[in-house]
């Protein structure tokens, strides 16, 4: 395999395996789902066909262990797969750039170098973008925590701040998992660097707002267990205050009130990529792809979406890296059968999923429906579903 960022005439001169040209299998992005898909064809390959991965980052972070990855409990590499390795250990082709726009026409997948890459089936799986401008200030003042590699640099940069002094009060704007658990996270590395460096951790504040009720999506007993360990972490909370304003040193809640802020962590409302308004393909009211059961956008049968930029339109579900993870048996098997012009199946994801939601500790609380547990044994199972999953996908590099 070479690495691709030539002209396309090249990409079209290769043959099939049979010597005719081959069909054309585009994954473009590196999230979830497309890593089970590189995995499912280099298992078991499809003759006459080729698949080709387009992607920015060459390492792709799985997010259930990026709370662990913030609070130090893992190394970036025990959280991250080498897509590079990946695609190549299983007879993918590798094209390091950013897809920018499709030519459906056309049928080419375009980057933002001016080249393109020719499809004659292609899936989108890029993941999203922070939506910064329903807060005043936050695109100026803000940290998003999507995209994940962007706010992995920006976390490097905010503990050299706090060690250099200039970072003591930590706000979080969003009151669903991904807040709380960036918050206590984010509160746990600071903290043992001060601790590490005998630096005083009394200077810092930690606070968590929220325009409507902390984890409004779980159930009463998951939400009062995280009243009562974000009290324990010294956590301040504030629910049901919707912030008006992000600015360099505070945040300003609707009702006027000012909240000391150094560093000021956002992971509210998402947004998709921008691109995708440019493509003519049916898109939800918030800009994502909008696609059916068996994850075929509905404008057009060749275009395949999963993960958070794709909103299932008859079984909507919330961004979760649970479905992007479980959309990536459904997504192979789909794409194989329409190469193979066959009918793609539809597939129903359940309408509930346990999350395991993270504390700052190696300690879990465990939600789905009514139900609910906590303890650092749910820590231990959540370390071995995860390293599992990424056994899967990693690749030996240096083997290949």
């Amino acid at each position: 395999m070479r690495s691709q960022n030539t002209a396309d005439a090249a990409d079209d001169a290769l043959p099939a395996p049979d010597g005719g040209r081959p069909t054309d299998i585009v994954l473009v992005g590196g999230g979830h789902a497309h890593v089970h898909v590189l995995k499912a064809f280099g298992d078991q390959p499809l003759a006459g066909s080729r698949v080709t991965l387009i992607s920015r980052d060459l390492m792709t972070p799985y997010s259930g262990m990026m709370p662990g990855v913030v609070c130090g409990f893992y190394r970036y590499d025990e959280a991250h797969i080498d897509l590079a390795a990946l695609a190549t250990a299983n007879g993918a082709r590798l094209v390091h750039g950013d897809a920018v726009g499709l030519d459906r026409e056309g049928k080419r997948v375009i980057l933002a170098s001016g080249l393109s890459v020719r499809y004659d089936v292609v899936s989108i799986d890029v993941g999203i973008g922070p939506d910064l401008g329903s807060i005043a200030g936050a695109a100026e003042h803000g940290i998003a925590v999507k995209p994940i590699a962007s706010f992995l640099v920006k976390l490097e940069r905010l503990r050299a701040d706090a060690r250099a002094g200039l970072v003591r009060h930590v706000v979080a704007v969003g009151g669903g998992a991904a807040g709380v658990e960036l918050v206590l996270a984010v509160r746990t590395r600071l903290i043992a660097d001060a601790v590490a460096e005998r630096r005083d951790v009394r200077r810092f504040t930690f606070t968590l707002v929220t325009a409507e009720e902390l984890l409004a999506s779980h159930n009463a007993r998951v939400r009062a267990a995280f009243r009562r360990i974000l009290a324990a972490r010294g956590v301040a909370l504030h629910e049901g205050r919707p912030v008006a304003a992000i600015t360099a040193d505070h945040v300003r809640m609707g009702d006027g009130m000012l909240i000391p802020a150094d560093a000021t962590l956002v992971t509210t409302n998402a947004a998709a990529p921008a691109w995708f308004e440019r493509t003519g393909l049916a898109l939800d009211r918030g800009g994502f792809l909008a696609v059916g059961p068996t994850l075929q956008v509905i404008s057009d049968a060749d275009v395949f979406a999963a993960g958070d930029c794709a909103e299932l339109i008859e079984t909507p579900r919330e961004k979760s890296g649970v479905f992007a993870v479980r959309a990536g048996p459904p997504l192979a098997g789909n794409l194989r059968r329409r190469a193979r012009g066959q009918a793609p199946v539809p597939w129903w994801p359940q309408s509930r999923h346990l999350s395991l939601i993270t504390t700052g500790e190696r300690y879990v609380v465990a939600s789905r429906g009514r139900f609910k547990a906590e303890g650092a044994w749910l820590w231990t199972a959540k370390d071995w579903l995860d390293r599992r999953w990424m056994r899967a996908y990693r690749v030996d590099a240096s083997a290949l």
